[in-house]
């Protein structure tokens, strides 16, 4: 027992995070298996139950199974906590019950909090987790009453609120699970397409819980004064209107003559909006996703891998990372020194990170797209792109290939679910986080480039 002990206690901070949400998982997997977790009342598989528990807890959406036609009451509750632990990031809730209790917060539960909600500093973290509790309850809370006041004429009082609720929770996490299967299974929010508050609601709540904790507190502190916002703020808002914007601009486009064709101007946009933000990454859908044209999936899957902020409920690269690369690419065009933003310049090895990110997802994208299509053959590579981005970036929008899928691949879109929650190269990092770094350089040999 004690040589387990040293072993937990030696593991570096995102292995102890891995460790975290791996337990989760297999809790999760063990109470969706339970017979009460179903309608039915059967055992759904193993497969399932743990492709179900990732999803949830890796904030995903996506599903084998309808949420509202497989599980029971009791399986969607599970379903609901699974996505709060894994929204808020598991060490945020034992901090929360040990705030509660009154128990003091040590140095390495500090350092493990910084690194769950990918703060950059370590002083005043345990106040930015009281703010990122109390922002959640407040950001929740008032999604939940919005959509409850939409749900409650449609489905009745007790029926609305929870739904009101469910589906706050799950946009505010970035989630995607949804329990509208009683409109038809796997209809997700296609019967509120035109419902502005259920739109707005939920598209503001996806926008909230995917700009980050970190840009919350910074907000907070410096109200509507941008130029006192820090480089991370500001790069993080300038991508995610650049993002919104021009994705809702060639949604627009892109289905004016196809999904968006009869709709009113107002419903047009509307409809584009939401098929700009839910990618980044909650995976609601207003429309039928498999009826996309070529280039609105092409744009889906972009944003898709982009995903949302670092140090929030959502998937993907994150803005950030793209903003560097970009910065980057322009000052080389420029022949410029220094990668300089806001009258800031970037840190040095900002660029080699941000490129080790992209270049570990693209790998990992390129590898699960490669094993499912050879063993499901029958998929086209377009879908089978699309489920795999849509995995790693944490996003659960699908053309429908999910529940069709064989063991094996499940198992891969499980895998990449909980890569892109841990986060890929973190999860790259677990297998050579204690490897020995020699001080001694090689000699520099320059190679041609491009």
């Amino acid at each position: 027992m004690r040589k387990y002990i040293r072993k937990l206690k030696s593991l570096s901070y995102p292995q102890i995070i891995a460790l975290g949400y791996f337990l989760i998982i297999i809790a999760g997997t063990f109470l969706l298996s339970l017979p009460i977790a179903s309608r039915n009342n059967l055992f759904p598989g193993l497969i399932n139950a743990l492709f179900t528990a990732t999803s949830a807890t890796c904030v995903t959406g996506l599903v084998v199974f309808d949420t509202y036609t497989q599980w029971s009451l009791f399986g969607q509750v599970v379903i609901l906590l699974l996505i709060q632990i894994g929204g808020l990031g598991f060490m945020t809730v034992v901090t929360m019950f040990s705030i509660f209790l009154k128990r003091k917060i040590g140095l390495k539960e500090r350092g493990l909090l910084r690194e769950s909600i990918n703060a950059m500093y370590i002083g005043g973290i345990v106040r930015l987790t009281k703010r990122i509790l109390l922002g959640t309850l407040l950001f929740e809370g008032i999604g939940a009453v919005l959509l409850s006041l939409r749900f409650i004429p449609k489905m009745g009082l007790l029926e609305g609120i929870y739904n009101g609720i469910f589906h706050s929770v799950s946009a505010f996490c970035n989630a995607g699970f949804d329990i509208m299967g009683k409109y038809g299974k796997y209809s997700s929010l296609t019967n509120f397409a035109g419902d502005a508050v259920v739109n707005l609601t939920i598209i503001s709540l996806i926008i909230v819980g995917g700009i980050g904790f970190f840009v919350w507190d910074d907000i907070e502190k410096n109200k509507y004064h941008f130029r006192k916002y820090q480089l991370h703020t500001k790069i993080v808002l300038t991508m995610t209107a650049i993002l919104i914007v021009s994705g809702t601009i060639c949604f627009y486009i892109f289905e004016r003559n196809n999904l968006l064709y009869g709709m009113t101007t107002g419903e047009k946009v509307l409809v584009s909006l939401f098929g700009a933000v839910t990618p980044r990454t909650a995976g609601f859908n207003t429309v039928d996703v498999a009826s996309l044209t070529s280039a609105s999936k092409l744009l889906t899957i972009v944003l898709m891998f982009i995903g949302g902020s670092p140090g929030s409920t959502a998937g993907g690269i994150k803005t950030t990372t793209l903003a560097v690369i970009m910065i980057s690419l322009w000052s080389s065009l420029k022949n410029r020194k220094g990668d300089n933003i806001f009258g800031r310049r970037l840190e040095d090895n900002a660029l080699k990170r941000s490129s080790a990110v992209v270049t570990v997802n693209i790998l990992l994208i390129l590898s699960a797209a490669l094993l499912i299509s050879a063993t499901n053959k029958a998929l086209g590579l377009d879908a089978v792109l699309f489920e795999v981005t849509s995995a790693i970036g944490t996003v659960g929008l699908s053309t429908g290939i999910t529940g069709g899928l064989n063991t094996f691949a499940k198992i891969i879109i499980i895998l990449l679910m909980y890569s892109g929650r841990v986060g890929s190269l973190s999860f790259a990092l677990l297998f050579t986080e204690h490897g020995v770094t020699s001080s001694i350089q090689n000699p520099v040999e320059k190679i041609n480039i491009g």
